[in-house]
């Protein structure tokens, strides 16, 4: 069979990493596919999924149905925060609704995070502008906003930079819910058909599973990508976000999903949408 070439986005992050570890450095079979590993900042791969230019992503469920039309969403792949999630620090502790109004600094428009805040905090209830997410902590450390959301593992280190936690997303969500926060998913191109979609995802549900399995040298692999992190706290923020999650939703992660797009949609933050389908 012929072999064929695909576009692999993903985040320069260590569960990223982490879960696509054994695809790159072929420790698994991956049949008559080749894997071109693209890595780009989260906000970046929501931008090329709009447009369609990579037949697997990475993206925020925040994204998905921009561009449900284009994609399907994998079953496997899926970052979430069961409890705890994204974290909004500001320079001196602050109750929530003090964040109205303020100037914060997003990683992205398009991240589940910044979704999060709005129906939080509002539709135009704050003031941001993106910032390149591992730039955010400093941004906020040296004056420049009053407040920053933090993604990736900003969210263990921010306390390096005498930065206060005012509210964590996850936290709030699991208050709201009683649901984990989906942050991300992994998308494959619908035009690629059902048959080898299903064949695609079957490779990269291994490749997660190697990671699980192999955890010591998958962590190792991952810790190159890893900022301001030593082994022990790589590994915690792996643990974090590739899990049993990961392998699949589920049936409470399919749930967390829906719920979320479809209380951001009758907020007005996201557009209608199919119902989702799992690959």
């Amino acid at each position: 069979m012929e072999t064929r070439n695909l576009l692999l986005g993903h985040s320069p992050d260590p569960d990223d990493a982490f879960m696509f570890y054994a695809l790159a450095q072929d420790r698994i079979p991956s049949g008559r596919w080749r894997f071109e590993h693209i890595l780009q900042d989260i906000q970046t791969l929501n931008e090329r999924a709009l447009r369609g230019e990579l037949h697997i992503t990475a993206i925020s469920i925040h994204a998905y149905p921009y561009v449900a039309d284009k994609y399907a969403l994998l079953a496997c792949g899926s970052s979430m925060g069961d409890g705890y999630g994204p974290l909004v620090v500001a320079r001196e502790p602050m109750a929530i609704e003090a964040l109205r109004g303020k100037r914060i600094a997003v990683p992205g428009e398009m991240t589940t995070a910044f979704l999060a805040l709005n129906l939080l905090l509002g539709k135009d209830a704050f003031e941001y502008d993106v910032v390149m997410f591992d730039r955010i902590l400093d941004a906020v450390a040296d004056g420049g906003f009053d407040a920053g959301l933090i993604i990736h593992e900003g969210q263990l280190t921010y306390g390096n930079q005498q930065l206060h936690a005012v509210v964590d997303l996850g936290v709030w969500w699991k208050e709201q819910t009683g649901l984990p926060l989906p942050l991300g998913g992994n998308v494959i191109r619908r035009d690629l058909g059902p048959e080898a979609m299903a064949d695609i995802a079957t490779i990269l549900r291994a490749s997660i599973q190697y990671g699980l399995d192999h955890r010591t040298e998958a962590v190792r692999h991952a810790l190159r990508y890893a900022r301001d992190m030593n082994q022990t706290l790589a590994d915690r923020f792996v643990g974090m976000y590739v899990n049993d999650w990961t392998l699949d939703y589920g049936e409470v992660g399919r749930q967390a999903v829906c719920e979320l797009l479809g209380r951001a949609r009758n907020a007005g933050l996201v557009p209608g949408f199919a119902p989702i389908t799992f690959v």
